[in-house]
């Protein structure tokens, strides 16, 4: 079992930049694809990035691909997604998400075993 808590969200202007933090529980998390995940509200939840267990191999939405930066330091269970030049349709409540079966990256919400509450990123224009 894995616990997942997200930190770091708030309001910025547009351009502006913010990281985002997921710290996990659990000894197993080294071994987990961690993915990002972000839901505007009355839109359903879409794939943002997503890192391998190594941090060697990174995936990311076609919306956020030069802007946002997804990494990870499995000696401090977490995982990180810097977001640079944001724009107002960046706003949402982001999620970050484990895999547990399997070492390939996945992008859809179904292939994600443990979820966090999520946290509020509002970017203003």
């Amino acid at each position: 079992q894995v616990q997942l808590v997200e930190s770091g969200g708030g309001l910025v202007q547009a351009g502006g930049s913010l990281r985002l933090s997921c710290a996990a529980s659990g000894r197993t998390f080294r071994y987990y694809v961690m993915g990002w995940f972000r839901q505007a509200p009355g839109k359903e939840r879409e794939f943002v990035a997503a890192i391998n267990w190594s941090g060697g191999s990174t995936t990311y939405a076609d919306s956020v691909k030069g802007r946002f930066t997804i990494s990870r330091d499995n000696a401090k269970n977490t995982v990180y997604l810097q977001m640079n030049s944001l724009k107002p349709e960046d706003t949402a409540v982001y999620h970050c998400a484990a895999h547990s079966r399997g070492w390939a990256i996945p992008t859809t919400v179904d292939e994600y075993d443990y979820w966090g509450q999520g946290t509020q990123v509002t970017v203003s224009s």
